[in-house]
């Protein structure tokens, strides 16, 4: 056998251990590289952007501040930089409040009258106004920010309430018309258009039926697909951004068929945010599994149909979340694993409530400062690609992993928690069909972590500690950078306590991510 015969099998064999790793531990981490099972967008991380004024409060706490879309600090660094570091994040404009919004129009520039609280009134508010500039404002914002952003249309424009808290009647077009004309006539770079909020499976404060709310987004495709003939780009039509109720949605999907690009839902599966014991649910493995049914159900859904699923709003915690729980560390264990779970079932985008605004925001909401699960988001976005790996662990209950192709590379990216408060989880990796390059053989040997911990080991900390090392905006508002310690990949897989932790490979050559 030649010299370079023999270099080759030895760095083979050195490959095989690095990937197969055996310790004295029952954990093993396998994934099988075979094929992809799922793909998610390009850009499967999304936040949104809510309606809800200051005078919005739940359980005494009115935790909403100047976050709404009609007052958002548009000149604030931090937001800006926050939004900017993901070049692009995915942006949903819109919430429960965008059914009673009337649109300015350039025929009628009368002064816009803002939300204002109400308790006989849906909702608790009166109309509001989008006033022309202001959307100026924000295209501006989001546009210069390099957002891709979609917006949500008042559903309910023309519709009668009834005392029973359905909405009936055909839907009005002629408000949104004007705006979307507007919007093309600007130039402004809408992604697309979603369709009403909550008011259709398990709806809140009035409900449409299926029927009608189908033959109300057909008018709305139709529309869309008017306004932009001949434009470079598709408009897809998004909607119904509803809670999921199996026989509502069968209905409305049917009904649409030809219509509906991207079909929408919410998830609140945590609890309220007046719960005492939202941390335990949070950390309980079982409650995390029971969150695979509804996206096996969309799935099969959307299975024959020509539209694909998005998560357009997803709190977790619902009536605004709760402070030092669905804004601090904790959350990230049902956040990381959500994205995981929506991924496995093709959710294409996932969009968390909300970028800042109530107790949930990836952003505070006062000082803009990053909540720790922005950093998971951000890492999340900058490391796992579109095509989702059947990922197994074998051994502790109390690890959540999921994995992906690289997103920069042809390697994988991996992403693992540990639920677990009092052990640490070494674990050896089992890599399934992976491919043997020589040019790829000594990289093979390193990977690259990525450990979040929440500081001084407070679950309800804001803070969140990248590799042992605080992350904080400095003076300029400027996003930290985010990196790794890089590990030699004979090692075993180490999983702090209570953290979350993200690795790259960078070169391995596995079939899936060639």
């Amino acid at each position: 056998m030649s010299c370079m015969a023999w270099e080759w099998c030895i760095m083979g064999c050195l490959v095989w251990f690095s990937l197969n790793v055996k310790g004295n531990n029952s954990n093993v981490l396998v994934i099988d590289g075979k094929r992809g099972i799922a793909e998610t967008d390009d850009h499967f991380i999304c936040a949104t952007i809510d309606w809800w004024p200051p005078q919005k409060c739940d359980y005494g706490s009115c935790s909403w501040g100047e976050s709404s879309i009609l007052n958002l600090d548009l000149k604030n660094k931090i937001l800006f930089n926050a939004i900017k570091a993901f070049a692009p994040l995915k942006i949903r404009l819109g919430g429960t409040l965008q059914d009673k919004v009337i649109y300015q129009t350039q025929d009628d520039l009368q002064p816009c009258t803002p939300f204002a609280y109400d308790s006989s009134q849906l909702f608790n508010f009166t109309d509001g106004c989008l006033p022309l500039s202001r959307w100026d404002q924000l295209n501006s914002f989001l546009e210069r920010s390099k957002a891709i952003y979609f917006f949500g249309i008042s559903a309910l424009n023309g519709k009668t309430l009834q005392p029973n808290d359905t909405a009936t009647g055909a839907w009005n077009s002629t408000n949104a018309e004007s705006l979307i004309r507007y919007t093309v006539k600007k130039g402004y770079d809408v992604y697309g258009w979603e369709f009403g909020n909550e008011l259709g499976g398990m709806a809140i404060g009035t409900e449409v039926a299926a029927k009608q709310y189908a033959a109300d987004t057909k008018a709305l495709h139709n529309l869309i697909q008017h306004i932009y003939k001949g434009a470079n780009r598709k408009q897809p039509t998004i909607a119904p951004g509803s809670n999921y109720e199996r026989e509502w949605f069968k209905t409305y999907i049917a009904e649409t068929s030809g219509s509906l690009d991207v079909i929408t839902h919410h998830i609140y599966n945590v609890g309220s945010g007046a719960d005492e014991d939202l941390v335990e649910k949070i950390l309980n493995a079982s409650r995390l599994d029971g969150g695979r049914d509804l996206f096996k159900e969309v799935s099969k859904l959307v299975k024959n149909s020509k539209a694909v699923a998005w998560v357009s709003e997803a709190g977790g915690v619902y009536n605004s979340g709760r402070d030092k729980v669905s804004n601090a560390f904790v959350m990230g264990f049902w956040y990381v694993d959500q994205l995981g779970m929506a991924s496995i079932y093709n959710t294409k985008t996932y969009c968390r409530q909300t970028l800042v605004g109530g107790n949930y925001g990836l952003l505070n909401t006062t000082t803009f400062v990053p909540n720790p699960d922005y950093y998971s988001a951000l890492l999340w976005h900058r490391l796992m690609g579109r095509k989702v790996l059947s990922t197994k662990f074998k051994g502790t209950k109390m690890i959540r992993a999921y994995a992906h192709c690289a997103k920069q590379s042809k390697g994988m990216s991996i992403v693992m928690m540990n639920l677990d408060g009092n052990n640490t989880v070494h674990a050896d990796l089992k890599l399934k069909h992976q491919q043997y390059k020589h040019k790829q053989y000594y990289p093979l040997s390193l990977r690259e972590e990525y450990h979040l911990t929440p500081r001084d080991g407070n679950l309800q900390s804001q803070t969140v500690l990248l590799n042992g090392k605080v992350l904080s905006v400095d003076s300029t508002g400027a996003i930290p950078a985010l990196k790794p310690v890089t590990v030699t990949g004979s090692k075993p897989i180490k999983v702090a306590p209570h953290s979350i932790l993200f690795m790259y490979i960078p070169y391995v050559a596995i079939p899936a991510c060639q």
